[in-house]
C-alpha cells in the first residue's frame, strides 16, 4: 500500500503535501530526466524501474519522483529516512520484500532518503537484497554519492542528477498554490517582493511552499514590499554546509577563478564561502598552497602576500579578515601565474621513486666532525663565493647519474629574469674557472 491510496482528501494536509505531484508527468523541472526521449523515463514506461541513486539540492523533486515510480510500477512502498534507519529495520524490510516477490509477485521499492547518512554497515545489508532484486532500493541524496556511499552500493545502482528548478517552474508551482489554496498571492505581493520571493527559494519548491504558507498566515492586507517580505520569511543565509560537496565545490570554483586569472569571479565565489560561514583560516591555507602551485616564481610575492594573509586574518578575525582576504584574492587572480615550481617537484619526485637512494658525492657531504674529514667528507668541495659572480662550474650529482632538468621555468612574469640567469650560467661553463 503507497502513501498516494492512503490521502483523503486534503484536510489537515500542509501546502506542500497538497501540492506534491502524484504523477511522473506532474513534476517540475528535470526535463532531462523526464522528456520522454530519456532512456530512464522510456525504461519506467516499460515497468522496468532499478535501482537509482537521486542526487541534487533540496526542493527538486526527488522524494516526489521516488513516491510516482511506485505509483507506475505498483511497487510496495516503503519509506525510510537513513537518519532513524538502523540495519535492523532495513535488513526487515528487505526480508518483508523477499517474502512479498515470492508470495504475492509483486515488487518493493524501499525509498531512503538522505542515504548518505547510512555508515558502511547499513550500507552492505542492502547489497544482498538488491541483487536478489527483493528490493529495489531508490536513495535520494544532497551529497556527492562518490564520497559519501560504498564502491559496491553505487556499483548496483544507476545515478540520476536533479537539477535546480528554473524561475519558470518555480512560477508554475506558485500558481498552482494560489489555484489550489484560492488565495491571491500576487495581489499580496509587490513585484520586487514577488522577485525576491524567487530569488530566495534558489530552485528549491519546498522553501517557496514554505514562503507562501508564511505569506498567507500574515494576513496583511496590502501588497508586501521587499523589505518586508524578507522580514515576514526571516530569509535564510546561502546555501552552504562546510561539511557538504558544496564545500568543496566552492573551494574549487575559488581556486580556479584564482588560477585562470579572473578576480572579479574569485571575489565573487571567496563571498559566497564567507557569506556562507566558511572559517576564513581555510580559505588562506588554500590561497597559500594556490600561490606556490600556480604562481610559484612568476610572482614570488604572491607566497609572502598568502602567508601574511593569513597571519592578518588570525590577528583580526571576522569580520574585518574579509579586508585582506579580499586584497589577497584579487592580487593573486591578477599576477602572472607559473606552475612550473609545482611541475619540477612532481618530476623530481617520480625521478627519486625510480632511482631511490643514491651515494651522495664525498665533496657534498658534511664535514664537521674530524672523522668526517678523515674519511674525505667535503674534500675538493669549491665555495661558490670565493669565485666571480658567486659561481664556479661544478658537478652537484651523484656520480651514478647524469644532470637533470626539472625545472624548466616560463616566460612569465619574474621567471623571465631566471632564464636570463640560467642562460648566463650555460655561457659561463664554456669559460674556465679562475679563483
Amino acid at each position: 500500500m503507497d502513501l498516494f491510496s492512503k490521502m483523503q482528501g486534503d484536510f489537515g494536509l500542509t501546502l506542500s503535501e497538497k501540492l506534491r505531484p502524484k504523477s511522473l508527468g506532474d513534476l517540475k523541472g528535470q526535463k532531462k530526466i523526464l522528456s520522454e526521449k530519456s532512456q530512464l523515463r522510456q525504461m519506467i514506461e516499460k515497468g522496468q524501474i532499478p535501482n537509482l541513486i537521486l542526487w541534487g539540492p533540496p526542493g527538486t523533486g526527488k522524494t516526489s519522483f521516488a513516491k510516482a515510480l511506485s505509483e507506475k510500477s505498483q511497487a510496495f512502498f516503503i519509506e525510510m529516512n537513513a537518519v532513524e534507519a538502523g540495519a535492523k529495520a532495513l535488513r526487515e524490510a528487505g526480508v518483508a520484500g523477499a517474502e512479498r516477490r515470492v508470495v504475492h509477485q509483486q515488487k518493493t521499492l524501499l525509498f531512503v532518503d538522505e542515504i548518505h547518512r547510512l555508515n558502511k554497515g547499513q550500507q552492505d545489508v542492502l547489497l544482498p537484497f538488491i541483487e536478489k532484486g527483493d528490493l529495489i532500493l531508490v536513495g535520494a541524496t544532497t551529497e556527492n554519492p562518490s564520497y559519501e556511499l560504498n564502491k559496491a552500493l553505487l556499483s548496483r545502482c544507476r545515478l540520476v542528477v536533479f537539477e535546480k528548478l528554473s524561475f519558470q517552474d518555480l512560477e508554475e508551482i506558485f500558481d498552482r498554490a494560489a489555484q489550489i489554496t484560492g488565495f491571491d498571492f500576487r495581489a499580496q505581493l509587490s513585484a520586487e517582493a514577488l522577485d525576491a520571493l524567487f530569488e530566495l527559494s534558489d530552485g528549491d519548491a519546498r522553501r517557496l511552499i514554505n514562503s507562501l504558507e508564511l505569506v498567507q498566515q500574515s494576513k496583511i492586507n496590502k501588497a508586501l514590499s521587499r523589505a518586508e517580505l524578507i522580514e515576514i520569511l526571516q530569509a535564510p543565509g546561502l546555501s552552504y554546509d562546510k561539511n557538504s560537496e558544496m564545500h568543496y565545490d566552492l573551494v574549487s570554483a575559488l581556486i580556479k577563478s584564482v588560477r585562470g586569472s579572473d578576480p572579479d569571479a574569485a571575489l565573487y565565489y571567496m563571498v559566497r564561502m564567507l557569506e556562507g560561514g566558511e572559517d576564513p583560516v581555510f580559505i588562506c591555507r588554500r590561497l597559500i598552497i594556490l600561490a606556490s602551485e600556480d604562481i610559484g616564481n612568476a610572482d614570488p610575492r604572491a607566497l609572502t602576500l598568502a602567508t601574511s594573509c593569513l597571519n592578518a586574518v588570525e590577528i583580526i578575525g571576522l569580520p574585518e579578515a574579509t579586508i585582506p582576504l579580499s586584497q589577497t584574492v584579487l592580487y593573486l587572480s591578477t599576477c602572472p601565474k607559473s606552475n612550473k615550481s609545482y611541475l619540477a617537484l612532481k618530476a623530481a619526485q617520480e625521478f627519486i621513486k625510480k632511482t631511490r637512494s643514491l651515494p651522495i658525492p664525498l665533496k657534498l657531504r658534511s664535514s664537521k666532525t674530524e672523522l668526517s674529514k678523515n674519511l674525505g667528507y667535503g674534500k675538493d668541495y669549491q665555495y661558490p663565493h670565493d669565485f666571480p659572480q658567486a659561481w664556479v662550474d661544478e658537478n652537484y650529482w651523484p656520480e651514478e647519474i647524469s644532470p637533470q632538468n626539472f625545472y624548466q621555468p616560463s616566460s612569465r612574469g619574474f621567471e623571465k629574469n631566471i632564464i636570463e640567469y640560467q642562460s648566463w650560467l650555460k655561457k659561463k661553463k664554456s669559460e674556465p674557472s679562475s679563483p
